[in-house]
């Protein structure tokens, strides 16, 4: 059996960075993911998907992601549920993630801390911060208007 999820999306606003009793952290956002064409619909429909990193992995996307930006999340589904205080059972399907990856860079008036990759829990921790230099669209600051057509996926 496999249970795996690959979205890339933009934060519908910044993360909310929480810590359990026990001090770790955890962080919660939701990715606005677009759809693909259907018909001759001229508008694009999204779905915004809930997404939990935990540990150092929350702390970094608390501390690097923002609002709007473009982000890679890989992960899994999971699906809890709970009792409402009115008595109904209340369903949470969300993305655990355990990689996440900023696709863009922050704002330089920001701080310009550049782009970190970042690892899940498993320790394998591959954040890095520092600008690339050899970046060819570093300080553009202009969307790139790829088609989906130039997409491999």
């Amino acid at each position: 059996m496999l249970n795996r999820v690959i979205l890339i999306g933009r934060l519908t606003k910044d993360p909310e960075l929480r810590y359990t009793p026990a001090g770790v952290a955890v962080t919660q956002f939701t990715l606005a993911v677009d759809r693909s064409f259907s018909g001759n619909r001229e508008e694009r429909e999204a779905d915004f998907i809930p997404v939990v990193t935990w540990r150092q992995l929350a702390e970094t996307c608390a501390n690097y992601l923002r609002k709007g930006r473009l982000a890679a999340v890989e992960g899994r589904i999971q699906v809890r549920n709970y009792e409402n205080n009115e008595g109904r059972r209340v369903y949470i399907t969300e993305v655990i993630a355990d990689n996440v990856r900023f696709l863009e860079s922050p704002n330089r008036e920001g701080g310009g801390q550049g782009t970190p990759r970042t690892g899940g829990s498993n320790g394998g921790n591959r954040s890095h911060s520092g600008i690339n230099n050899n970046d060819p669209f570093a300080g553009e600051g202009r969307p790139i208007d790829i088609s989906d057509d130039d997409l491999p996926f």
